[in-house]
């Protein structure tokens, strides 16, 4: 399918400091796509590069294949068919819901009921926003985004002010409505849950770079640098020597598998002897009695149906494991675990 989005080799500064730096993704008709990262990598910047808020200083923004941005050619923000959520979802207080959706719109009721049957807003169509929960309050930002029929949804935070049990809960509602709208969208956010919710695909952001454009999945299990392993999902690393091109060995064991990244700069074939570091999720980490690995209990994350340990090894090395809650063991207790890997994702040592 054609792309709706096209983002090619942006750049952008601040007063000579570089915020963006090269950054290049696409986006298909209907896709969702996110941008992911710590404060200050970039991602809000381009944002309002695409929304037209900002000119960059190098590099194509292509909407439905017309260049908007680029060196000689910038096409107004009011031109350019983008829709926009904020993250104070910015209502005007003196309008009603309805009002609100249809400010500026030149299709008539029609357009306002099927949006407010779209996202749940039909009994509070006459209220204002002060008299709407911070949900209904989002939900009225985003029919008002969608109600021109953009090209491209936009959304910059947009749960930020929320409490986290409505942001895990809108996220999945927003994702509905958006799939259902058949909008195309990108998001921005430094919380990889409301990421994963909603995105089709995600770009972790790192000092104006994409490290890795990929699948939710895929950066979790099979992350592309050290960073992205760090900064999705939770997870530790523990030093391991290569044995072969697709196997290495830890404390806990040996792993099977292929192993990218693990090469040190230099080593043109990972061979036997190189040292190497092995990422272990929590989900990688089994407990079982039966085990002959011993490890010992020195923290514990009660997260309802289940617990997050923090276990000590022989060497003293910690890893992480996420277990059933009715396996209830206390502090300073041995517990026997085994590894269960699908995916080896190794890296060369950190310097």
């Amino acid at each position: 399918m054609p792309s709706v989005l096209e983002v090619i080799d942006l750049q952008h500064a601040y007063d000579n400091q570089e915020a963006v730096r090269g950054v290049s993704f696409s986006l298909e008709r209907g896709a969702i796509g996110c941008l992911l990262g710590p404060s200050g990598c970039g991602k809000t910047t381009v944002l309002r590069c695409i929304a037209g808020f900002e000119t960059p200083g190098a590099g194509r923004i292509a909407l439905n294949g017309t260049i908007v941005s680029s060196i000689g050619a910038n096409v107004p923000p009011e031109k350019r068919r983008i829709g926009m959520v904020f993250q104070e979802h910015a209502l005007f207080p003196h309008l009603t819901a309805e009002k609100n959706i249809s400010f500026g719109l030149k299709e008539g009721k029609d357009r306002v009921s099927e949006l407010a049957a779209l996202c749940g807003l039909q009994e509070y169509l006459q209220k204002y926003p002060h008299e709407l929960s911070g949900g209904q309050q989002q939900r009225v930002a985003l029919a008002r985004a969608l109600a021109p029929r953009p090209d491209l949804l936009l959304l910059d935070e947009p749960f930020s002010s929320l409490d986290t049990e409505l942001r895990e809960r809108l996220s999945l509602e927003v994702r509905d409505i958006i799939r259902a709208s058949g909008a195309t969208a990108v998001l921005v956010t430094h919380d990889q849950h409301e990421a994963f919710a909603l995105a089709d695909e995600i770009g972790v952001m790192r000092e104006g770079r994409i490290e890795q454009w990929d699948s939710a999945y895929n950066l979790y299990h099979r992350p592309a640098t050290r960073f992205v392993a760090d900064f999705v999902g939770q997870g530790v690393f523990l030093p391991a020597r290569v044995l072969g091109p697709r196997q290495v060995e830890i404390e806990l064991g040996v792993l099977d598998g292929a192993i990218p990244h693990a090469c040190q700069p230099g080593c043109d074939v990972c061979g036997k002897g190189c040292r190497a570091e092995i990422l272990l999720r929590p989900d990688d980490v089994v407990h079982d009695d039966a085990a002959t690995t011993q490890a010992e209990v020195v923290h514990k994350a009660f997260r309802g149906a289940e617990i997050l340990y923090t276990l000590r090894l022989a060497s003293g090395a910690k890893v992480l494991a996420l277990v059933p809650s009715h396996h209830n063991h206390a502090l300073g207790e041995k517990i026997g675990i085994r590894l269960d890997v699908d995916h080896v994702v190794a890296f060369a040592p950190a310097l």
